[in-house]
């Protein structure tokens, strides 16, 4: 399977790109800001057509290039129903400070959804997008609608983990619809039982796995599943 990606945007949101190979259907992750020349680029290289955009969650670092995207090439975005209001809004869904310090950057941004909008309102579900299967976990904690979305292809797996679960920390939940609680209790529940050896894919910085988040990861010192 390919697996690339990029840092988008000042606030460095992790895009992601996955196929089952070179000149397939491909699966577009969380494209931030400034995400369409590098994602263009990439899906040049590798003959790529986009299949469908998955949100994480709808902060607007992930989303920021959802609408471009989904509408150039034609395909759905999905998100939480409890997330799809930031797409047309995403300065509602951050803290004050937050909010005035992105102002500078959505000055003249006029965000809409896309012409096509799935929901992911079931915990559990299986999509089969450009074939390859993609599980969708609700993971409330950082926002109400976060999401993980898991792939296992062969002897890979993956874990596209949002803000939810970092390398060594985890997702802020001090922004509306944050819960520590919650979070925890996600990571508790839909992370820390996957094998040690899946790979996570964290919404921004490095790549790591569930095993080693299971050991080092400070945030998570004591907890069981």
């Amino acid at each position: 399977m390919l697996i690339t990606g990029f840092p988008a945007g000042v606030l460095a949101c992790n895009c992601y790109v996955l196929a089952p190979k070179q000149g397939a259907d491909a699966i577009v992750v969380d494209p931030g800001q400034r995400a369409m020349g590098p994602l263009r680029r990439i899906l040049d290289e590798n003959r790529l057509t986009p299949a469908a955009v998955l949100l994480t969650h709808g902060h607007i670092d992930h989303m920021w290039s959802a609408q471009k995207v989904s509408d150039t090439y034609g395909c759905p975005t999905y998100i939480h129903p409890a997330d799809r209001y930031m797409l047309k809004d995403p300065v509602k869904a951050l803290g004050q400070g937050f909010a005035l310090g992105l102002a500078s950057l959505a000055v003249g941004a006029l965000f809409r959804e896309p012409r096509q909008i799935v929901e992911l309102d079931r915990d559990g579900d299986k999509l089969d997008l450009g074939g390859i299967t993609v599980a969708v976990d609700h993971t409330p904690g950082h926002t109400q609608g976060s999401v993980v979305f898991r792939v296992e292809e062969g002897p890979d797996q993956l874990a596209l983990t949002g803000d939810t679960l970092f390398k060594q920390s985890v997702g802020r939940t001090d922004l509306p619809g944050g819960s520590g609680r919650d979070l925890l209790t996600s990571i508790v529940t839909k992370l820390l039982v996957l094998d040690d050896d899946t790979m996570v894919l964290p919404g921004h910085g490095e790549r790591s796995t569930i095993g080693a988040e299971r050991r080092t990861n400070p945030f998570l010192e004591g907890l069981t599943t």
